[in-house]
């Protein structure tokens, strides 16, 4: 029988792949932590472990009696590589749920090493980036010339992530980052040139900005044809996004100062706490591809929602641990989603878990 290491599994997003991959396979599951295991989790194929990341030789033991590892210990903007390259090292299957464009950069430079060690390694397998990146594929397919993507995300309150994610989005507020338009890399400044996207219901209309994603860092690598990238965020209420657009205003100075993020992001946590409970956790994404099909323009929409982000993101790396178990995919090196799971499999996978994706003009 297959065993998978979760790493941070007893998180919301481990707990989220860990209920995915007990539904979808057979697997047996151990789940690290620093608490012990949710009631959710309760089955003879699951048990705890608790472990320290820091800890590299208690790290080294249990990987090495593990098929496939699953890296949920976030924030991934704290973590180096080491978890990845001692997979690679002892030639055991790796995912993750990263976030981090620094860190996804790094986990790629590795590319050859696990090719070579016939290691499969893919990153950033949740939703967004994760299942967004797929919808992309699946979209980019349909043109022989395609020209422009737009990735728009708003998630509700919360999205059921925890004090961390707010610490990790206001620390993304401190710098300029590149992204692709017009055929070069142009620096954007974080939330920056508001847009309003109409999601589906329930959310509607919602006003999202520029967004420093592993996303927009991937997808003009993967389809390079595509001249311009864009990947905007915002939440639900929309006073959220007033509030994170005046922060990101502030002397750079203020949102440099360890103090000022920990103020902001409990502040932000404890407010979520309140309104989560009249907008839910859900998440909404909107997709636009525009190019030459069959030699005229066209245009290709889709959009996908759930009322819980942490279970979407469960679905999209549980989706792709199933597929590495079954051994229907199988692609030595370091990869981004995209790259290495299929339209018909990705398909396949969403359909069997409910997640309704809509395709307009495919």
């Amino acid at each position: 029988m297959s065993r998978i290491l979760i790493l941070g599994g007893t998180g919301r997003i481990g707990n989220s792949v860990a209920r995915d991959i007990l539904a979808h396979t057979t697997a047996e599951i151990t789940v690290t932590g620093r608490r012990t295991l949710a009631d959710t989790l309760a089955s003879d194929r699951v048990r705890f472990l608790p472990l320290s990341l820091a800890d590299e030789t208690a790290l080294r033991e249990a990987i090495s009696s593990h098929h496939l590892v699953i890296h949920c210990a976030g924030p991934f903007r704290d973590r180096t590589t080491s978890v990845l390259e001692i997979c690679i090292h002892q030639g055991v299957n790796y995912l993750d749920v990263s976030d981090d464009p620094p860190f996804v950069r790094q986990a790629l430079s590795l590319k050859d090493t696990a090719a070579a060690n016939g290691v499969t390694a893919i990153v950033s397998t949740g939703v967004f980036p994760g299942i967004a990146n797929s919808m992309a594929r699946q979209a980019i397919e349909s043109f022989h010339s395609p020209d422009t993507l737009r990735l728009s995300y708003a998630v509700a309150g919360s999205g059921g992530a925890g004090v961390t994610v707010m610490r990790t989005t206001f620390l993304e507020l401190q710098h300029p980052f590149d992204a692709w338009i017009d055929g070069k890399w142009q620096q954007v400044k974080p939330y920056s040139q508001r847009e309003i996207v109409k999601f589906p219901p329930p959310y509607g209309d919602a006003g999202v900005y520029w967004f420093h994603t592993v996303e927009a860092a991937t997808l003009p690598l993967s389809f390079p044809n595509l001249r311009t990238v864009i990947t905007k965020f915002g939440s639900i209420p929309d006073f959220y996004n007033y509030l994170t657009w005046m922060v990101s205003q502030l002397p750079s100075s203020w949102l440099k100062n360890p103090e000022t993020v920990e103020f902001l992001s409990q502040t932000s946590y404890a407010m979520t706490q309140v309104t989560d409970q009249f907008t839910g956790i859900g998440i909404a994404m909107q997709l636009e591809v525009t190019g030459l099909k069959d030699g005229q323009p066209g245009r290709i929409t889709a959009t996908f929602c759930h009322d819980n982000t942490a279970t979407a993101a469960g679905a999209g790396t549980g989706s792709v641990a199933e597929l590495l178990l079954s051994g229907e995919l199988h692609q030595p090196g370091v990869w981004p989603v995209e790259q290495a799971v299929t339209t018909p499999l990705f398909q396949r996978t969403m359909q069997a878990r409910g997640m309704e994706i809509q395709f307009i003009g495919i």
